[in-house]
């Protein structure tokens, strides 16, 4: 995934980053000067949380005074003063880098996206949908009908992400990994990530899965079990094709009763042929 980069275009931080500025958060949110994390080959996972822009974003939340927005006809709105929609129609930081070359594309019908997300050159959000406060959404990505992208939720490039995905969101404790899916990543319908889980780039996750961060992941082409924890939350490796599967319960209850837990296998690494079942129709675009 593209890294945070800071106004020179040198990869950065938390160490380089621009201070965090509460009053400009939301818009360098949104063209990328800061994140809620970002690459880092250094870190456990291979990602850096930076606690400090989840704390300012929780601070807007803490202002409990609303405001309405009415746009007309059944779209009106009231939410709070701290967190209004997102300017779809240019970027309010006054940089290029979001609005240059193939700007993103908001079908109607529904959809809403907070300020503070980062919309890359390219994306396409179907309706209805809805992109909470912090998200990084990369370049070419789709977001299909009825998908929820969490607060924080940080989404590669040319990911898709199909009808009814929920990512969840992240804001508390500060320090927690919200929920990333790296690039080229396929996301099936209905499919749940939560607490953190990590899709690694090229990975596909098939319709129905649900993963949390402390979930069990049988690898079957590898025969080994991977699992998260609190600290560290489950890691799907790159290339790998997870789908549904049921683990047989032991103990004599269960097995009389022939009972079984609900379960994520690898059944296979992604393959051309696997290119071709999630491949998105150009004409989408």
């Amino acid at each position: 995934m593209t890294a945070w980069t800071n106004p020179a275009g040198e990869a950065g931080d938390a160490r380089t980053r621009p201070a965090i500025d509460p009053v400009t958060l939301l818009a360098d949110l949104e063209c990328g000067r800061v994140r809620a994390a970002w690459p880092d080959a250094g870190a456990a996972g291979g990602w850096r949380v930076d606690p400090e822009v989840k704390s300012a974003i929780l601070a807007r939340f803490a202002d409990r005074r609303t405001r309405d927005w009415d746009l007309g006809g059944a779209l009106q709105f009231r939410d709070r003063v701290g967190l209004p929609p997102r300017n779809l129609l240019g970027d309010p930081a006054g940089t290029a880098e979001v609005t240059a070359g193939r700007p993103w594309r908001v079908v109607p019908g529904g959809t809403s996206v907070r300020a503070g997300v980062r919309l890359g050159p390219g994306v396409v959000i179907m309706p209805p949908a809805f992109v909470n406060v912090g998200a990084w959404i990369g370049e070419e990505a789709m977001i299909d009908s009825h998908v929820l992208v969490g607060s924080c939720a940080q989404v590669g490039a040319r990911v898709h992400l199909a009808a009814g995905v929920l990512l969840g969101g992240v804001l508390e404790p500060p320090g927690a990994r919200p929920v990333i899916v790296e690039d080229d990543a396929f996301v099936g319908a209905a499919a749940t990530l939560l607490e953190g889980v990590l899709v690694g780039a090229g990975a596909v996750i098939g319709a129905g899965v649900t993963l949390t961060g402390t979930s069990r992941l049988f690898d079957l082409v590898r025969e080994r079990e991977l699992a998260g924890t609190a600290a560290e939350p489950l890691a799907v490796p790159p290339g790998a094709v997870v789908v549904p599967g049921v683990r047989r319960l032991g103990g004599s209850f269960a097995e009389a009763n022939g009972l079984g837990a609900i379960t994520a296998l690898i059944v296979k690494d992604r393959t051309p042929g696997t290119d071709a079942r999630v491949a998105l129709e150009a004409a989408l675009r």
